[in-house]
C-alpha cells in the first residue's frame, strides 16, 4: 500500500489521543467526564464537523446498550434470576468443585445477554449465601464468579460494550477502505458464540483445575453483613433460618401456625409449606398437617429445642424457602411505633401483623429491654421498636403506613412474577428478530424493551433507572474520537510505523500483537476506548499485509475482554471488596487467565472465521 504522509489534522488527531489515555490512565476525571472533554474538543478543534460530532447518541450501538440495560432488568424484576439462583442452591451441594463450575457456568450464560457487571452483582448475594451455608472462604468462590462474567461477555455480540460497539466501527472503516479492498462483513449477534464458549470454558476448567494454587487461601466464609451483626448485638437474633418438617409422631398435627407460637414463643415460624403453597409470613390461622415444612428463625439453641419438644425433623440447610433465606427478597427490618400511631394499646394480635402486612414480629425492643416471648399479648407503646422478618415487598407496604416508621434500609424493588411470561416473550422476540430478520440490531432489541415497559414488566421510571448512562455518556462521546482516528488516516499512518518496526512476521504474531496492545490498553482504560482507538488501527494492519480486516477487529473487540491482572474492570472492582482481594490477589490469578485468554481466543478465531 502507499505510504501515507504525515499530515497536520494526524498530529492534532494523535495529540488527542495521548490526551485521551492521560485522562483515562491516570483518572483525572471521571472516565464519562474525560470522554465527553474529548468530544468537545474534538468539536471546538475542527477535527470532527460539528454537525457529526453528537452522531454517537443515536448510533446503533449506544442504543442497544440502553435497550439490552432495559431488557436485563425486566428479566431480573420478574425474578427470573433469584430462580435461577434458588436453584443452584438446590442443586450445587457443598462442594468447592461443583459449586464453582454451576454458578459461574450460570454467570457466564446471562452475561451473554446482560451487562456482566449486572449478572456479577446479580449473583454476589447468591455466591455469599453459598459460602455461608458451606463454609467455603467467600474468597473462592468471588472470583472464578467474577472473572466468568466477564468471560461471558463474548459469548454473543450483546454481551459486552465492545462486541456491540464493533459492528459500528466496522462501517465506519468500510468507508475508508482503499480501492479495490472489499468492504468488511458485520457480525451476527452468535457469530462469537464460539469463540465465548472456548473462553468460559476455559476459564472454568482453569479454577477447577487451578484454583487450589492460584486463589487466597484463607479467608472466612461470607459475613452476614453488618445488618445481621447488629440484629443479633443488639437483639441477640440470629438471621439464620431453619427447615423443619411435621413428623406422623408430632403432636402439633392439626394446629394452627399462631396456637404453636403461642405454646412455644422464643421461635419466630417465618415460613410455611403445605402441599405446594409455601407462605412467608404465615397467617395464625394457617393449619399444620403431616408433612408441613416450617422456616424456623431463632438461636441454634431454641431451634433445638422446639424441634426436639415437637417431634420436627431439622435440616441446618433450607431447601424449601429459598425465598426466605434470600436477601434480596425478605430479611430482617425494624420499625418504630411513632406517637400518634393508631396502633398504640394495641396487641399485635390486635393488629394482625402478618394477615395484614405479611410481617413476622420476632423481638419488641423497650426501655433497653428486649422481649422475644409472648409478643402476641403485649400492648404497644410510642416508641416501641419491632423487629420484623418479611418479603421486601410487604415491608414497603408497612412502609406507606403512618403507624409505623420503617429505620431499616431494605431493597424497595417491587418483584413481579406474574410478569415472567411477558419478559420471557420479549426477549424471545428480540432475539427472533435478530436471528431471523434483518431489523437493525437496536431497532430489534428496542423491541424487547419497549415492550416489557408497555406490560408491566417495567415501569418508565424503573426503565430509565436501569440503564447506566455514564456507559452511555462513555461510549456515545467516544464514538467520534474512533471516526476522526479513522477518517484523517491517523490509523492507517499509525499502522504503516507499527509494521515498519515490527518487520516481516508471521500473520499470527501480528494478532498477538494486537491482542497483547488491546489487552494492555483496556488495564488502563475503558474497554470502549481501548477498543474505539484499536479497530481503525487493527483494520489498516490488516489491509497493508493482505489480512482479513473484519478478523482483527474482531481480535481487538475480544481482547478488550482481557482485563483480569488489575481490578480495574467494573466487575473486578466489585468483587474485591467482596471477596477480600488484594491486587497481588489478581495479579496472581489474573495473570494466567490473561494468558491462556490470548492463547484460547486466537486459536479458535482462527479456527472458525
Amino acid at each position: 500500500m502507499e505510504q501515507v504522509a504525515l499530515t497536520t489534522d494526524m498530529v492534532s488527531v494523535m495529540a488527542v489521543l495521548a490526551f485521551t489515555v492521560y485522562l483515562f490512565a491516570f483518572e483525572v476525571v471521571r472516565v464519562d467526564v474525560a470522554a465527553i472533554i474529548v468530544m468537545v474538543i474534538l468539536g471546538l478543534s475542527g477535527i470532527v464537523p460539528s454537525d457529526r460530532l453528537f452522531d454517537g447518541f443515536s448510533s446503533n450501538a449506544v442504543i442497544s446498550i440502553i435497550a439490552v440495560m432495559i431488557v436485563g432488568a425486566g428479566l431480573d424484576r420478574t425474578g427470573v434470576m433469584n430462580s435461577l439462583a434458588a436453584y443452584i442452591l438446590r442443586v450445587g451441594g457443598s462442594t468447592e468443585k461443583r459449586i464453582t463450575p454451576i454458578v459461574s457456568g450460570v454467570v457466564a450464560a446471562i452475561s451473554g445477554f446482560m451487562q456482566n457487571i449486572g449478572a456479577a452483582a446479580l449473583f454476589l448475594p447468591v455466591v455469599s449465601r453459598i459460602s455461608t451455608r458451606t463454609g467455603i472462604p467467600l474468597s473462592r468462590l468471588v472470583m472464578p464468579m467474577g472473572f466468568c462474567a466477564i468471560l461471558g461477555g463474548t459469548l454473543t455480540l450483546i454481551g459486552s460494550s465492545p462486541l456491540i460497539l464493533l459492528n459500528d466501527l466496522i462501517e465506519t472503516s468500510n468507508q475508508s477502505l482503499p480501492a479495490g479492498i472489499s468492504p468488511m462483513d458485520t457480525f451476527s449477534l452468535f457469530s462469537v458464540t464460539p469463540v465465548g464458549l472456548a473462553l468460559v470454558f476455559a476459564g472454568i476448567g482453569y479454577f477447577v483445575v487451578a484454583g487450589r494454587f492460584v486463589l487466597p487461601k484463607k479467608g472466612a466464609s461470607a459475613d452476614p453483613g453488618a445488618t445481621s451483626r447488629y440484629f443479633e448485638k443488639v437483639y441477640g437474633i440470629h438471621g439464620e433460618v431453619f427447615e423443619a418438617k411435621v413428623t406422623l409422631e408430632s403432636p402439633v398435627i392439626g394446629m394452627t401456625v399462631g396456637e404453636l407460637e403461642e405454646k412455644n414463643g422464643s421461635v419466630c415460624i417465618v415460613g410455611i409449606r403445605n402441599a405446594d403453597e409455601l407462605t412467608i409470613a404465615p397467617p395464625r390461622e394457617e393449619m399444620i398437617w403431616v408433612g408441613t415444612i416450617f422456616a424456623l428463625m431463632g438461636t441454634p439453641a431454641d431451634v433445638k429445642d422446639f424441634t426436639r419438644a415437637n417431634l420436627l425433623s431439622r435440616e441446618r440447610i433450607s431447601q424449601s424457602f429459598v425465598d426466605v433465606l434470600n436477601p434480596s427478597r425478605s430479611g430482617i427490618s425494624e420499625a418504630v411505633v411513632p406517637p400518634g400511631s393508631s396502633i398504640i394499646g394495641k396487641t399485635l394480635g390486635n393488629i394482625r401483623m402478618r394477615k395484614r402486612y405479611g410481617a413476622s414480629a420476632i423481638a419488641l425492643h423497650r426501655g433497653g429491654e428486649t422481649i422475644r416471648d409472648q409478643l402476641r399479648s403485649i400492648e404497644l407503646r410510642a416508641g416501641d421498636t419491632l423487629v420484623l422478618h418479611s418479603a421486601w415487598e410487604d415491608l414497603q407496604q408497612l412502609a406507606k403506613s403512618s403507624d409505623f416508621a420503617v429505620i431499616t434500609d431494605f431493597p424497595r424493588e417491587t418483584i413481579r412474577p406474574k410478569k415472567v411470561v411477558h419478559a420471557l416473550a420479549f426477549f424471545l422476540l428480540s432475539l427472533g428478530l435478530i436471528l431471523f430478520t434483518d431489523t437493525r440490531l437496536s431497532l430489534a432489541l428496542f423491541v424487547g424493551a419497549i415492550g416489557m415497559i408497555a406490560t408491566g414488566v417495567l415501569s418508565i421510571e424503573e426503565a430509565y433507572k436501569s440503564v447506566g448512562w455514564q456507559s452511555v455518556f462513555l461510549l456515545a462521546s467516544l464514538i467520534p474520537l474512533g471516526v476522526a482516528v479513522e477518517t484523517t488516516g491517523t490509523a492507517t499512518w499509525i499502522a504503516q510505523k507499527t509494521l515498519e518496526i515490527i518487520g516481516e512476521v508471521p500473520g499470527w504474531v501480528l494478532q498477538a500483537v494486537i491482542a497483547v496492545l488491546a489487552t494492555a490498553f483496556t488495564l488502563v482504560m475503558s474497554n470502549v476506548g481501548a477498543t474505539v482507538l484499536l479497530v481503525p488501527l487493527a483494520v489498516n494492519i490488516a489491509v497493508n499485509v493482505g489480512a482479513d480486516p473484519a478478523l482483527y477487529a474482531l481480535i481487538v473487540a475480544l481482547a478488550t475482554s482481557n482485563s483480569f491482572v488489575l481490578p480495574t474492570h467494573q466487575v473486578n472492582a466489585l468483587i474485591m471488596g467482596a471477596g477480600g482481594y488484594s491486587t497481588a490477589d489478581f495479579i496472581r490469578a489474573g495473570s494466567i487467565m490473561t494468558v491462556l485468554f490470548v492463547v484460547v481466543m486466537l486459536s479458535v478465531v482462527n479456527l472458525v472465521f
